[in-house]
């Protein structure tokens, strides 16, 4: 059963730095491209990142990019995103997401292969 759990969220003036970890567990994580999304409250949700299975190229949302890195660790079953330059827009509940099938540049998977997200509030 896939399960997804997300941490490192927290309140960061902006500017600052935050790195995200999901730890995959339940499928066979090397096998899948992988995603994060975002969602701001009263706001849908938004695509930020994707990582591909198989030579880790990293693809942004323009609102990220220069910005956000996205990595994983095969061997760790973890997926990272590394936030610097951190805005108050880029407040929201950061979920790390298993794509079904290809990663969808800019397409969001269903949510049924999300994790519980992570609090990321960016606030002086």
């Amino acid at each position: 059963q896939l399960q997804l759990v997300e941490s490192g969220g927290g309140l960061v003036q902006p500017g600052g730095s935050l790195r995200l970890s999901c730890a995959a567990s339940g499928f066979n994580f090397g096998y899948y491209d992988m995603t994060w999304v975002r969602q701001a409250p009263g706001e849908g949700p938004e695509w930020v990142s994707g990582i591909s299975r198989a030579d880790g190229r990293a693809y942004y949302a323009d609102s990220v990019k220069g910005r956000f890195t996205i990595s994983r660790d095969n061997a760790k079953s973890t997926l990272y995103l590394q936030m610097n330059s951190l805005k108050p827009e880029d407040s929201a509940r950061y979920y790390c997401a298993r794509e079904p099938g290809g990663l969808r540049i800019g397409i969001l998977p269903p949510n049924t292969y999300w994790g519980q997200g992570t609090q990321v509030t960016v606030s002086s």
